[in-house]
Formats: C-alpha cells, structure tokens, sequence
C-alpha cells in the first residue's frame, strides 16, 4: 500500500481542481441556461467525488506510514481528515441529488440556485482540508527537518 501513499501529493490536486470549478459553471448554466454548462457540472462533480475518494484512501495509507507525530501534527491531521471526509460526503449527497433531478427531468432554475449556493458551501470545505492538509505537511517537514538538524 505504499504506492497509494507516495500518490496523494500528487492526486489530490484534480478533485480539488474539479469540486472548486463547480460553482463556476454551475453559474454560468444558471445566467446562460446552456445544456453544455450543466453536462460540465455533472462531470466535474463526478470527477472530483472519484478523485477525493482516491485522495482520502491514499491520505490514509500515507498517514499510516508516517510515525513519531507531535500533539500538534496529530491535531492537524484531525482536522485535515475530518474536513476531507466531510467534503467526500457532501460532493458524494451533491452528485446523488444532481444525478436523481437529471433523471427524473425536475432540474429546473430554483434546484440550479440552490446547487450553486450549496457548490460554494462545499467549496468552504475544499478550502479547509488544503488548508489543514498544507499545514499538516509543512509541520511534518519542519519535524523531520529537526530531527535531522538534532541528529547532525
């Protein structure tokens, strides 16, 4: 499981991409009205939802990998973890919800301002698990660099 750890630096940037471009062209789809802006939506809200789901699966085989935390990295990745599943969660209810109004022909403009209002809510929580994960890493780093530093 070690390939799955040494990937989440590097897959976490593409659902972060796709859920924060959500608001965007679900705006866009409310001001113009074009079928092509709801299509991009339903995708990148299914790119990201795989991709997160991906992140947090590797996010955990790279924490189980890393040992000797301080109190504080261990409270950071707390947060880290908690908002990167409540994001996971949330973008998942998001794309069931869009999935289920699709299908049955009921999105209409009222769903599209309340999906925007709830895309940019959702973006609060892609912002938060960056946010801690950021500070998560930067604290392992500065740990390693001490004990490296000690050891000399």
């Amino acid at each position: 499981m070690e390939f799955l750890a040494e990937l989440h630096t590097r897959i976490i940037h593409f659902p972060i991409a796709f859920l924060m471009l959500c608001p965007i062209f679900e705006f866009l789809f409310l001001t113009t009205n074009k079928d092509f802006f709801s299509k991009t939506v339903f995708l990148f809200l299914g790119f990201g939802v795989i991709g997160a789901l991906f992140a947090v699966l590797s996010g955990s085989q790279a924490f189980e990998l890393l040992n000797n935390f301080s109190k504080e990295s261990k409270l950071l990745f707390n947060e880290h973890q908690f908002y990167a599943n409540v994001t996971v969660w949330y973008f998942t209810f998001l794309l069931a919800v869009r999935y289920f109004l699709l299908v049955k022909k009921k999105l209409n403009r009222k769903f599209i301002f309340i999906f925007l209002m709830l895309s940019l809510l959702g973006s609060y929580f892609v912002y938060q698990t960056g946010n801690y994960g950021g500070k998560f890493s930067n604290q392992i780093h500065l740990e390693k660099y001490k004990t490296v530093s000690i050891k000399n």
